[in-house]
Formats: structure tokens, sequence, C-alpha cells
């Protein structure tokens, strides 16, 4: 796409979205040309909704992901291209109600922690499933998110490109100043791989995920986000309040946290961390 890859990364930025937007879109914008092997300027309205037929009947992807593609797609068009008179009634693909989301049980969550092949990863989950983070926010956190004085962490940018803070484990403390003895990061908590200077990404992290989850012998389709859906249904188990998880979650709207009650219904009000009620404490440096 040369240089209207360019522009549309620009443009990307100018709206201050996020990276994991600029590659999922840059991608779908190059796989559509790619996929009709001229040049954007030359495709339109009737070229998108082939393409579109493409992505759902010939490779199969969920509709989800067919409405990514389309967003990727007006965007270049209407913001790069400014040509939106001419693809203005595109609608969406419908979305089919939500499923309900896998989930493990406490003992599973031990299972897998333990399975870890090393122990930075066993934190990484541990720190996931603590709080209920994204699996972004938690391979993005720094040393001086961990706050122990107030028994908090910070999540920074998150979805939304919003802040919010969870609670601090005190077991998770514990682990922690474990990890710090272990690996001695300065700035990123969970670093790349010989790289200290980055973050660890989430392709790494997914990988050793799995490789967890076999080990562990679990045979539901769970990833890492199957953490933090964990952590809100043992919370509702627990008796939290819905309106704290939504906090800690960072949902903008109450409708996406009130999936969990789909799954789990006990309401009440004392919050603590689910990981405080399983894990057997370790010993352990700044934090």
């Amino acid at each position: 796409m040369g240089k209207l890859q360019d522009r549309m990364r620009e443009e990307m930025t100018l709206r201050g979205f996020r990276p994991s937007t600029h590659t999922s879109y840059l991608y779908w914008a190059k796989n559509f040309v790619r996929f009709h092997g001229r040049s954007p300027l030359e495709l339109g309205k009737e070229e998108i909704r082939l393409y579109l037929l493409h992505l759902l009947n010939e490779r199969k992807l969920a509709r989800a992901s067919v409405n990514q593609a389309l967003c990727a797609l007006l965007f270049l068009y209407r913001q790069v291209l400014g040509r939106s008179g001419q693809i203005v009634d595109f609608v969406l693909p419908r979305v089919k109600g939500k499923k309900l989301p896998v989930v493990l049980s406490r003992n599973e969550v031990l299972r897998l922690l333990q399975a870890a092949d090393k122990p930075m990863y066993r934190t990484l989950f541990m720190t996931l499933y603590s709080g209920g983070l994204r699996l972004g926010e938690g391979c993005r956190l720094q040393v001086t998110d961990i706050d122990r004085e107030r028994m908090q962490i910070q999540i920074r940018d998150a979805k939304g490109g919003k802040d919010r803070h969870v609670m601090l484990s005190r077991r998770l403390l514990e682990t922690l100043r474990r990890h710090w003895r272990i690996y001695r990061p300065k700035t990123w908590l969970f670093h790349s791989h010989g790289n200290p200077s980055k973050a660890i990404s989430t392709r790494r992290a997914q990988r050793a995920f799995q490789r967890a989850r076999k080990a562990a012998r679990i045979a539901k389709p769970a990833t890492p986000h199957t953490l933090r859906h964990s952590f809100a249904i043992h919370l509702l188990e627990q008796g939290a309040n819905i309106r704290y998880i939504q906090k800690l979650l960072g949902h903008r709207s109450l409708s996406s946290t009130l999936i969990y009650t789909r799954v789990t219904g006990e309401h009440v009000l004392q919050v603590q961390s689910p990981l405080d009620t399983m894990i057997v404490p370790e010993t352990g440096a700044p934090w």
C-alpha cells in the first residue's frame, strides 16, 4: 500500500488509536488489497462486499472478525481516502448473541499456575487472575505500577485510554518479591527474553499459556483472557457487588459485566482477590 499505509497509520495516530488497532486495521487493509490485487484507489463498495463475503463464506471467520475488517476498510475509505459518500450505507454484519465466557474453576486456575514452565509466566498469569487484567495490561505493567503502600496495582492506558486501579493481592505481592529477586526488572515488570528494555510480547505469553493449559490437562478452550473471566466469576461467588466488579474490570457499561450473572448470581459487598483464597504464601523484594 506504500504511501496509503503511511497515511493510514498517521490518521490512526492522530485519533489516538491503540497499537493493537494499528496492527489489526493495517492487516485487514493489506489483506483486502491482496485479495483483489489492485490499489484501494481502484476499488470501492462492490469490492468491499465481495471481500466480506469471502471472509464469511470461504475463510469461515467469525462475524466479530468480519466486523473488525469492515471497520478497518471504512476507516481507510472515509478517513484516509475521503470517499465516505460512496460507502456510507454499509451496515456492519450483525453479531449474534454473546456466548457465555469460558471459566476455570479455582482448582483449574491453581493447576494452570503450577504447570507454567517458567517463574515469569507463572507470576504473569497469577497477576492477570488476581486483578482481572487483560493480557496486554499485564504485559505492559511497570515496576512502579505496584503500590504496596495502598495495596493496589495501577493499570495505565487500559481499553478506552483510561487508567484504573485493582487490588494487590497479598499473596501476589509475595510472589512479585520473589520475581524481583530472580529477574531484577527495572522498567517493565515482565520484560522480553534477553531484552529488559522491552515488555514481554502478548504472543509469547499466549504461547506460554497454552503450554501450561495442556500440561495441566485442562480441556476447556481457555486463553489468557479466561483468567479475567474466572476472576469476575469467582468474585461473584465470594459475594462481590456487581458494580464493584464493573469498576475493577474497567467496563464502560454495566451490561458488559452482567454477562457473568448468567454463570453465577450471588451478589454482596466484601471484596478481596480470589487469589488470596487459594495460594500458599511465598516469601520474598522492592514491593
